[in-house]
């Protein structure tokens, strides 16, 4: 499995979608919402109380593989293209528009 993580690492996307992955499945099993997160202590609580919890330990890891997999190329690598870039690359506006 070859990722280019170097390039990944550089994209606050990535970022923002790797703490959705975490968080969301467990605010879900939880029943909680944003709002409940007010204080850093409850969410260090909640964060300890989903890492003993193997329902929601799976359901993060399938978040973080489905955020890690690319659906765009064939087994779990990414294309030959992806692994040469040093940055994210950046779309002309023409390109992929219908």
């Amino acid at each position: 499995m070859k990722i280019n993580w170097s390039v990944r690492i550089k994209n606050p996307v990535f970022w923002g979608n790797l703490a959705a992955a975490i968080i969301l499945p467990i605010l879900a099993y939880m029943g909680l919402n944003w709002e409940d997160m007010t204080t850093w202590a409850g969410l260090g609580t909640i964060l300890l109380e989903a890492v003993k919890n193997p329902v929601i330990l799976v359901s993060v890891l399938v978040s973080v593989w489905n955020l890690i997999n690319d659906p765009t190329t064939s087994g779990l690598s990414d294309s030959k293209t992806a692994m040469t870039y040093e940055t994210p690359k950046k779309e002309d506006s023409q390109e992929g528009s219908m």
